[in-house]
């Protein structure tokens, strides 16, 4: 299985070999901040599964508010578009902008893999749906150890 991505410009394309381990959708302010939406659909992958297959992404690291760990940004540097985030707490991992995939929704996003994050952070008009886990805040603690999720009996709309 192979899916690719890219920025708008087409400087920088990517390619993913493998089907993401899971599917975190964010509303934490960076998030908010580095789409310039409500959030972030981030398909988490195993670095290994994901190569960089033209050009050369540009990288800004960004000190997370939550964990005090590195995170880095990777985009282009003729268009701007983000592609992809590495992260220092998570050295084996990679998150992709969802949207810089050539057909975007081609990975399956289901109870069994998503989560939803940084509800407290959600802004007005966001709606999750039912039966996924949510969170306040992050899925585990800044040591790993899981955070109880709490699942919804019927769809949330942020007011």
């Amino acid at each position: 299985m192979e899916q690719l991505g890219g920025c708008l410009c087409g400087a920088v394309r990517y390619r993913v070999t493998a089907a993401p381990l899971w599917v975190t959708v964010c509303f934490c302010q960076f998030c908010q901040r580095a789409t310039g939406s409500q959030g972030m659909i981030e398909p988490i992958f195993e670095i290994g599964s994901f190569d960089v297959s033209d050009g050369k992404a540009r990288v800004y690291t960004h000190v997370s508010s939550g964990s005090g760990k590195n995170v880095y940004v990777h985009f282009c540097g003729d268009c701007g578009t983000k592609t992809h985030l590495t992260f220092e707490r998570w050295p084996d991992r990679l998150g992709v902008y969802s949207g810089t995939f050539d057909d975007p929704s081609w990975f399956e996003m289901s109870p069994a893999n998503t989560k939803y994050i940084f509800l407290d952070s959600a802004a007005r008009g966001t709606m999750v749906p039912a039966g996924y886990n949510t969170f306040a805040r992050h899925a585990a603690e800044n040591d790993g150890t899981p955070i109880t999720p709490s699942v919804l009996s019927e769809m949330l709309h942020m007011r």
